[in-house]
């Protein structure tokens, strides 16, 4: 994944006044799923538009890869709900949930234009009926007051402590939007469980189900992937009264 020369390139470019920046250097990455997870022998293809500077929301990371891979393997439970992807970046398991029958919305930061479009991009690309919806977390903007999720799906948003809590206020919120509804969100597990542990307790949440990702990935993708990344399902601790 070494980006060094590419990134150069672009970002030594010198930007002349009034002329548009270097245009993104892109790659389209292939994702099967079922079959034998190949191009030979697979059940569902996403093709996915990637910046190769491995711009963060715009690449498909390890945790995407698994989690997208776990929606696939649960996909009767995921045919007919309503799917939440937060911080969804390259948006491979909300794809994924789309495919196999789900009503998925899409977000990402609201000021992130550019990851977005890349989305957008990204459901035509696939002929995928989703909504593209800017949502940050911890900002109460109208739009996430008309989200009533049956699953949310994160993959690798916890990566940065200075937003675990609006990500968990966010959450805690949808939850309490959308009775009996779960948050599924794989994680690179840098410090033990105690971390998701904490956060759980502080937001009055519970794990329904800890899982190492790679218990249930394919060897072919297996072999490709490095981390300690394990995939939670959380709930509330308690549904609010009605």
């Amino acid at each position: 994944m070494d980006s060094a020369s590419a990134s150069a390139s672009s970002s030594e470019a010198e930007e002349e006044p009034g002329r548009a920046p270097p245009p993104r250097m892109t790659t389209v990455s292939r994702h099967y799923f079922g079959g034998a997870s190949a191009e030979s022998d697979h059940d569902l293809r996403v093709d996915v538009v990637e910046n190769i500077e491995e711009d963060y929301g715009m690449f498909v990371w390890p945790c995407s890869v698994i989690l997208a891979e776990y929606v696939w393997q649960q996909r009767p439970r995921f045919s007919r709900s309503r799917v939440v992807e937060l911080g969804a970046g390259t948006s491979l398991p909300g794809l994924v949930a789309a495919k196999v029958g789900a009503d998925v919305t899409l977000t990402d930061i609201a000021h992130n234009a550019e990851v977005l479009d890349n989305i957008r991009q990204i459901c035509s690309l696939n002929n995928a009926n989703c909504t593209v919806l800017g949502l940050t977390w911890g900002d109460w903007d109208e739009p996430v007051f008309d989200l009533h999720p049956d699953i949310i799906l994160g993959a690798d948003v916890l990566y940065d402590s200075a937003k675990f809590d609006d990500l968990f206020a966010t959450v805690t919120f949808l939850l309490e939007n959308s009775p009996g509804a779960v948050f599924i969100t794989t994680y690179h597990n840098r410090s033990g469980h105690h971390l998701i542990e904490f956060l759980m307790v502080k937001w009055g949440l519970k794990c329904l189900k800890l899982l190492d990702g790679f218990s249930f990935l394919p060897s072919c993708k297996a072999e490709s992937l490095q981390g300690n990344i394990q995939l939670v399902e959380i709930t509330l601790e308690k549904e609010k009264p009605k």
